[in-house]
């Protein structure tokens, strides 16, 4: 999930993994914001430089896969704002606690009825990636509330800046329309001022009442977060080299003819969904029924008869 990034608009290949656009000021090394600053930056180089997210800014996306990507933030933040709304009362939480202003899950059943249509919960699932991902959410959420500021600030604060530059990278490459549809994820209707709302979040994130070694648990679950983020990444990219070139298009595979016919060359398999049908497959046997054979026959006997009175 390519959204928590952070960069400038003016270079969509360059740096786009800091958090940090311009310094606060009064800001402490000590602050929480400064230490995962700093504490996140190894963490933030290695995710910018995978293979999906590379590709990504290069405007290499692929439809079907920025789909799937889409479904891994629903169960994403589905689970990080179910937790959220669970210690929305919590000292070491509620000063970060922005419903109306950050909350995407709304926003991303918006984009999953666009791409999917209405019946799109009986058309995605959770991925092996994302659910390990969506367990480590609910178990920070319900055991340890204070390091759900990591997961909080690893998600949020990328949306809102390197987020921003993806959503301009989707929209042209995938010609989604101008009207922002597909793309509602990066839509925060509720926020006018981007960099003054993340300063505030910053202020508020070192407002709170932590020791040196909760603050370091704190930066240690940040950098659990981006190691999660980069497993879906990687997951994604090796869904994407198994794609074939009408998949990427969101349309149907096509067989090559070739190996065995029993076998879609898509990938459903990878992701669990047996049962789907190859296209290819389906034609084949269609030729094989003995009607069919007959009205191809007879097609055939009358393009013939045309063909020789054409020549004469």
């Amino acid at each position: 999930m390519p959204s928590a990034m952070e960069g400038s608009e003016g270079g969509e290949e360059g740096e786009i993994l800091s958090y940090e656009e311009t310094e606060d000021d009064n800001v402490s090394p000590t602050d929480l914001s400064e230490l995962l600053k700093e504490g996140t930056k190894e963490s933030h180089d290695r995710a910018e430089n995978t293979q999906f997210v590379k590709d990504f800014l290069k405007g290499r996306i692929k439809k079907e896969l920025f789909k799937l990507a889409t479904v891994a933030l629903y169960f994403t933040y589905s689970a990080l704002e179910e937790e959220m709304d669970r210690n929305k009362d919590n000292p070491v939480f509620a000063p970060l606690y922005f419903p109306l202003e950050l909350h995407r899950r709304e926003a991303l059943v918006k984009d999953l009825k666009y791409f999917y249509g209405e019946d799109w919960k009986e058309k995605i699932q959770c991925s092996e990636a994302t659910q390990h991902y969506v367990h480590r959410i609910h178990h920070v959420g319900q055991h340890e509330p204070e390091l759900l500021v990591a997961h909080a600030y690893t998600r949020y604060m990328g949306d809102l800046s390197g987020g921003q530059v993806l959503k301009k990278v989707a929209q042209r490459a995938l010609k989604l329309p101008s009207t922002e549809e597909g793309i509602q994820f990066y839509m925060f209707d509720n926020i006018s001022n981007a960099q003054q709302f993340k300063q505030l979040y910053r202020a508020r994130m070192n407002a709170l009442d932590l020791d040196k070694n909760t603050k370091e648990r704190i930066v240690e679950e940040a950098n659990r977060a981006f190691r999660f983020n980069m497993q879906v990444f990687d997951e994604l990219d090796k869904i994407g080299r198994s794609l074939t070139e009408a998949a990427q298009d969101g349309g149907f595979p096509v067989h090559d003819g070739k190996g065995d016919l029993r076998k879609c060359p898509y990938y459903a398999d990878k992701l669990g969904k047996a049962g789907t049908s190859c296209p290819y497959d389906a034609a084949v046997a269609l030729a094989k029924q003995p009607l069919v054979q007959l009205i191809l026959a007879a097609c055939v006997a009358v393009a013939a008869g045309a063909a020789a009175w054409y020549i004469m």
